[in-house]
């Protein structure tokens, strides 16, 4: 007997939030550790959207493996080797299109070097972010792209209507669309109510701005994996698929935030 799609995703979150509670609480090594095995599983993903199957491992290998060089340089402040990290991932890349180019120049294209980048841009960096956040905010960056994604899922479902671009996600609608905005709204005006340090209606504007970053994180991926015909990333977490279906909004909530929180003081 098969489990129902949403039936599915509750089950995969009562296993994933206890884990992610535990590393905010204890933090440390602990969100690392979170941290990286999430950033490693993604972007492994990501690269194999680009190179199924076996395809370029050498190469997906060397993207996790400085993406979790990455995050340590920012779970110990060492921020400044994030630009020497990602142009040593750069010029490994373009030594191989070198060689490649030697051996046989009509074959020799440039793209993987891109993706190489591309992959580490997008993931590895916003996930440096959260060993700037204290862990209140790490919650609220949390909940934000959780309740943006939970609530247009089920105001989608059960009340249907019009399509907001079929052409990228067929299944998202304007009704869903309300409901992730409502419910992130609603998360972060009780956040600020209870610990934060700004006027009471800057945090349900602040829930629009991050629920627009997740909403659009989530057009984003749909477009790539239409484009390169992929229904989902990957099928490790059954009823969202891969890793990155699930944090493909929070991949853009996370330096909204943190952006946001450069103008405004959130949490005092």
């Amino acid at each position: 007997m098969s489990v129902p799609s949403h039936v599915q995703r509750w089950l995969t979150a009562l296993i994933l939030l206890p884990l992610l509670a535990g590393a905010v609480f204890f933090g440390g090594w602990f969100v690392f550790a979170a941290a990286g095995i999430v950033a490693c599983l993604g972007i492994f993903e990501f690269y194999t959207l680009f190179w199924p199957g076996r395809q370029k491992t050498f190469l997906k290998l060397m993207g996790a493996s400085m993406a979790l060089g990455l995050l340590l340089a920012a779970e110990r402040g060492r921020f400044g080797l994030t630009p020497i990290l990602i142009l040593a991932a750069f010029w490994v890349a373009n030594l191989k299109f070198l060689v490649a180019y030697g051996r046989e120049p009509e074959k020799a294209a440039y793209r993987t070097e891109l993706i190489l980048v591309a992959g580490l841009l997008y993931l590895a960096l916003p996930m440096q972010l959260f060993f700037l956040f204290s862990p209140l905010e790490i919650v609220l960056v949390l909940a934000a792209a959780f309740a943006s994604d939970t609530g247009a899922f089920y105001a989608g479902s059960f009340i249907g209507g019009k399509k907001i671009w079929p052409r990228v996600s067929p299944k998202k609608t304007w009704a869903g669309s309300v409901g992730g905005l409502l419910c992130c709204m609603g998360v972060c005006l009780f956040m600020g109510a209870l610990w934060g340090s700004e006027p009471w209606w800057v945090w349900p504007a602040l829930g629009a701005g991050l629920n627009a970053a997740a909403q659009l994180g989530d057009f984003f991926e749909s477009a790539l994996k239409r484009r390169l015909e992929v229904k989902d990333s990957g099928t490790l977490l059954p009823g969202h698929g891969g890793v990155l279906d699930r944090i493909d909004s929070l991949l853009l909530v996370a330096p909204v935030y943190a952006g946001l929180d450069a103008v405004f003081d959130f949490f005092g």
